[in-house]
């Protein structure tokens, strides 16, 4: 469902539990976001999880790969127990990835395509198509194809304002192999969403998430983890001390021993911890208070 004029740039959502809440509801419609990890990273799964939420709101998803096949697709999605049916897949691969001569998608030699040409063939699949969402995967190949910096910024943003007049929501998705870093992308991009896959020296995978940039929009920084699990990519907003705040009774909380209790200016404090040091006799009396004191440690 395509937004109207009002609804310009108004949030919709990710299809990623967790994300729409750092992302402060979800990706910014009609906008290009851009999201760069490594290789196995999760660019992918996260793709998909926004394209099938389009699905379930009735809406026209487009799926353009110059990196995988339909077939690598479909599997990712039956691992993880999704259908793909009504989605567009539009796949630009070498056709001995495909032997079947009935293959009904379009397959040409990215190679020895002019980078002209492989744009104008994904423009074109857009024009029949009109999605109102976008993955595009991956940005590596329209690199390479450019063979320069200032061509790809140009082809970049040529696609740019080519989905913004059609009013699609777009993810871009780039694998960062390039030797260097490549920031062109990220002034041209209204988003840039960058997930991590860390393998430390000790201890299990980890896997996180950082939102680097959301215009017009009081995002949640920092780093967030996430897993990869059967159903697809799950995000835990990393907590924020002051947002947890909670309000406590300022009544206190009676020991059971009165003269304690005068002692401590009326009981113990809720909310606050209390630590007692003493012989055995206050043992006994802590006892009877039906208090448990710490254990002694062993010798």
């Amino acid at each position: 469902m395509h937004a109207t004029a009002g609804e310009d740039a108004a949030p919709i959502a990710t299809g990623v539990p967790g994300l729409d809440e750092i992302l402060a509801g979800g990706y910014a419609s009609n906008r290009v976001h851009l999201v760069e990890g490594r290789p196995g990273s999760g660019k992918t799964t996260l793709g998909l999880q926004f394209l099938l939420d389009g699905l379930r709101q009735s809406e026209r998803c487009l799926y353009i790969t110059l990196s995988e096949s339909k077939r690598e697709l479909l599997s990712v999605a039956g691992r993880h127990g999704w259908s793909l049916d009504g989605l567009e897949i539009y796949e630009l691969v070498p056709p001995e990835l495909s032997l079947d001569p009935k293959q009904q998608q379009s397959l040409v030699y990215s190679s020895d395509l002019e980078l002209g040409e492989t744009v104008n063939l994904v423009l074109a699949e857009v024009e029949r198509v009109k999605p109102s969402r976008v993955v595009f995967d991956s940005l590596s190949e329209i690199r390479l194809l450019s063979q320069g910096s200032l061509r790809y910024r140009r082809q970049v943003l040529a696609l740019k304002h080519f989905f913004l007049l059609h009013n699609a929501t777009v993810l871009l998705l780039d694998d960062l192999t390039a030797h260097e870093d490549d920031l062109n992308l990220h002034s041209l991009s209204h988003a840039i969403i960058h997930l991590e896959q860390l393998a430390p020296a000790y201890g299990a995978e980890r896997r996180r998430i950082r939102v680097i940039k959301m215009r017009g929009v009081h995002f949640r920084g920092g780093y967030h983890d996430f897993v990869i699990r059967r159903g697809g990519v799950q995000v835990f907003p990393r907590l924020v001390a002051a947002e947890h705040h909670r309000t406590f009774r300022e009544q206190p909380f009676t020991s059971g021993v009165a003269e304690l209790d005068t002692l401590l200016g009326g009981g113990l404090d809720r909310g606050a911890s209390t630590l007692f040091i003493g012989t055995v006799r206050l043992r006994q009396v802590l006892s009877r208070a039906r208090i448990r004191p710490p254990r002694p440690h062993p010798r």
